[in-house]
């Protein structure tokens, strides 16, 4: 693939640097919450699960997932051809430590007062 970006592979100062590497960008950490909370999704349903994710940012954040052992993306030979995403169980170890990260953002958004997109409830994107 031209231009990809190098392996994330350190050296790293810490272990939240290395975690901090995979999930770089705003949204990796909640299309892990997305495929969590439903399983197996299409890229439609993951665009629709996702606001505000453009179609190439998506695309991008899904390939490097997958290269980093994340995500798993299977293809199947239909017309017209389908395309779904799960979490690996690496994905999953990893969406269950953001649980911890995930509390924190809630007690923030209680305490700051903090708006939620389409008015949700706090709890309803816990990770984990």
């Amino acid at each position: 693939m031209a231009g990809a970006k190098a392996p994330r592979v350190g050296p790293y100062l810490c272990g939240l640097d290395a975690a901090f590497d995979v999930l770089s960008g705003k949204w990796k950490a909640l299309i892990l919450w997305e495929l969590h909370a439903h399983g197996v999704r299409r890229f439609a349903e993951l665009r629709r699960g996702v606001p505000g994710v453009s179609e190439k940012m998506l695309t991008q954040h899904l390939r490097e997932m997958e290269e980093d052992g994340l995500v798993h993306r299977e293809v199947y030979a239909e017309v017209p051809p389908r395309v779904e995403y799960w979490l690996t169980e690496h994905g999953r170890t990893l969406n269950e430590a953001l649980g911890s990260l995930g509390a924190w953002g809630e007690e923030r958004i209680r305490r700051e007062g903090c708006e939620l997109v389409g008015g949700a409830e706090v709890a309803s994107h816990r990770h984990g």
